[in-house]
């Protein structure tokens, strides 16, 4: 099911050669996927199988993600930097399809993601045909207007200065570098150096709405057509009766005008955080919008009515584990805890009750910011805060 044989690549020397390079090894994956899909119906997921399912997950998961921050943070940045005319046209048409390619087949490669943990596991046998056509059209397509186009382009224009800055930034990306002292940097002196400068859209004040919760419900709508992962997770930060913060990441379950809900364990610590101070913040981070959108404000318990709502709009398992579950207390081991579960799903039924402990959060906004990554850290920030009257004044911020 797959090739053992050695595969030397090319030194970083040659950045162009190691990005064809690893173009040949996605399509080495791509021919393992097309022969799996082949090899389970007569085979299942035999040990052949297993490993044909691991070695594809190991090399998406671990190394074709490099090949595109390669693309998105140097390659491409560097070419607009130098191309001119007809060059500068095609790059400027061409480089939004190379990113919306790259968004694109993460999406298309969660699907697959699944079906091959489960083979890998042995847990299954079956590869879906139309996921696995899909993701190899999308990535040979792709990679083809790369071979065709940019890497020519960058071929001509480069200077060998050039060339040796993208090589070092690519082998700097996988942990590879030349020793330049005795002495080599920590990794926490290393985190100094990460960086990525943004330069997707900018923010300015008449491209904003009047009413900030319209102005998130776009910017969130625009998150869910990009295909953000999870545009629904937000950081919730509490503080205690001494001050002592902490934060958390939840999913926020609903948000209009009277604020953002959630749902969660009323005895849980966040739940007596706020009890003893009723005032949070909330982040929500989209990276591949290069957005952030920050609110603060005062908390308060939703309706019984609407917890009851949307507990009982839960999957079964959900409530049970709800149920199950004394949130954020100390437990002896996850044995003890899957049998409180058991013990609950044993009793509890198809429709269980929602515990009197449980319900909704919702954060009333008295603040909230919306933040968009520029170029040089030279970022827009518009800043909505509530006056007295219920309005809102709007501002903008200084990076």
């Amino acid at each position: 099911m797959n090739d053992f044989l050695p595969d030397t690549a090319p030194g970083f020397d040659q950045p162009i050669a190691v990005l064809k390079h690893c173009h040949g090894r996605i399509r080495k994956q791509i021919s393992t996927l097309e022969r799996l899909l082949s090899h389970l119906p007569e085979h299942g997921a035999d040990e052949a199988a297993r490993q044909a399912a691991s070695a594809v997950l190991k090399y998406f998961e671990k190394a074709a993600h490099l090949h595109h921050d390669d693309e998105e943070q140097d390659l491409i940045p560097m070419l607009r930097a130098v191309a001119q005319g007809e060059d500068a046209a095609t790059l400027q048409a061409l480089a939004p399809v190379i990113l919306q390619d790259h968004q694109d087949m993460d999406a298309l490669w969660q699907d697959l993601h699944e079906q091959l943990t489960a083979i890998a596991d042995g847990g299954a046998g079956t590869l879906s045909s139309s996921s696995v056509q899909r993701f190899s059209q999308r990535y040979l397509a792709h990679m083809e207007r790369e071979e065709s186009t940019m890497a020519p382009m960058a071929m001509r224009l480069f200077s060998p200065d050039q060339m040796t800055q993208l090589g070092t930034a690519m082998a700097r990306r996988r942990g590879i570098g030349e020793e330049t002292s005795a002495v080599q940097p920590t990794i926490g002196d290393a985190v100094a150096d990460l960086r990525k400068d943004y330069g997707q859209a900018s923010l300015n004040e008449d491209d904003v709405l009047d009413d900030p919760m319209l102005q998130f419900t776009r910017w969130f709508e625009q998150a869910i057509s990009a295909q953000v992962n999870e545009p629904n997770a937000m950081n919730v930060a509490t503080t205690d009766a001494d001050g002592r913060p902490s934060s958390r990441i939840v999913l926020v379950k609903q948000f209009d005008e009277r604020g953002f809900t959630w749902y969660s364990n009323y005895d849980s610590r966040k739940a007596q955080e706020l009890h003893a101070n009723p005032h949070a913040a909330l982040l929500f981070f989209w990276s591949e919008l290069e957005r952030q959108v920050r609110i603060e404000g005062r908390v308060e318990t939703t309706s019984a009515e609407e917890s009851d709502k949307y507990f009982h709009s839960r999957p079964l398992k959900s409530r049970l584990s709800a149920i199950a579950s004394r949130q954020s207390a100390p437990i002896d081991n996850r044995a003890a805890l899957e049998r409180n579960y058991e013990a609950v799903a044993a009793t509890a039924g198809d429709a269980p009750a929602r515990p009197s402990n449980w319900g909704g959060f919702r954060l009333v906004p008295e603040r909230i910011e919306f933040w968009q990554g520029r170029r040089s850290r030279f970022h827009d920030r518009i800043v909505y805060t509530r006056q007295e009257d219920g309005s809102w004044a709007r501002q903008r911020l200084q990076p």
